[in-house]
């Protein structure tokens, strides 16, 4: 059982760093396509900047969530709701 809890706890992991390779691979790609579109049409407005601080204000707030936070925020979190819900189911 603890062998299995603990594969849980590394696939939710891996899932987590999975899915924020995803959305920096998409950032790039996306602000690199964004930054042609930019320089092509409208090489004197540089729109494509605002684009991309505030989706790299999200990337990193998505980074601190997997890699810094991840793991503090969520067990105490879980252990708050466990304790409350047997509280409930106590009363």
């Amino acid at each position: 059982m603890l062998d299995e809890s603990l594969y849980n706890k590394a696939e939710k992991r891996v899932d987590q760093k999975i899915k924020f390779y995803r959305h920096l691979f998409s950032y790039v790609g996306v602000n690199f396509i964004l930054l042609i579109v930019n320089y092509i049409y409208t090489p004197y407005e540089w729109w494509v900047l605002g684009v991309a601080f505030f989706w790299g204000i999200g990337l990193l707030f998505h980074f601190l969530r997997v890699f810094v936070i991840y793991d503090k925020f969520d067990e105490l979190y879980r252990d708050n709701m466990i304790v409350k819900e047997m509280e409930k189911m106590r009363n």
